[in-house]
C-alpha cells in the first residue's frame, strides 16, 4: 500500500507507471541527473532548473513519486527528492544503468 505521500511499496512499483514516467523528456532528466549523484543525496525540485512553470514542476515530481523512481523529502517550506535508486534496482533490475547509458551519464556508485 502507498504511504502518505504517495510513494508505492516495491511490490506496487509497476513497469507501465515507471514507463510513462519516463516517457517524458523532463522527468527522464531529473533521473538521468540522480543517477550521476554520487551517494543518491536528496535535492530540491528548484536545483533541477526545470524550464516550466512551478505548478508543472509539481505534476512532474508528483508523477516520478506516484511512479516509485523517488521519493518526497518535506522541508516544511520546501520539497526535495531522492532516488530510490535500491528499490528501483530490485524491481527492475539495470533499468537506471539503460538509462544512464542511453544520455550518456555516468552511472555513480551509490
Amino acid at each position: 500500500m502507498a504511504d502518505e505521500l504517495g510513494h508505492p511499496s516495491l511490490e506496487e512499483m509497476d513497469l507501465g507507471k515507471v514507463l510513462t514516467a519516463l516517457s517524458d523528456p523532463l522527468r527522464r532528466r531529473v533521473v538521468t541527473e540522480l543517477i550521476a549523484e554520487p551517494g543518491d543525496p536528496e535535492r530540491t525540485c528548484a536545483s533541477f532548473n526545470l524550464p516550466v512553470t512551478k505548478s508543472t514542476c509539481t505534476h512532474h515530481f508528483r508523477v516520478l513519486r506516484e511512479s516509485g523512481l523517488v521519493t518526497d523529502v518535506d522541508y516544511g517550506n520546501r520539497r526535495g527528492v531522492r532516488l530510490r535508486r535500491p528499490e528501483v534496482e530490485q524491481r527492475f533490475p539495470g533499468l537506471l544503468g539503460l538509462l544512464a547509458q542511453e544520455t550518456g551519464t555516468t552511472r555513480a556508485s551509490a
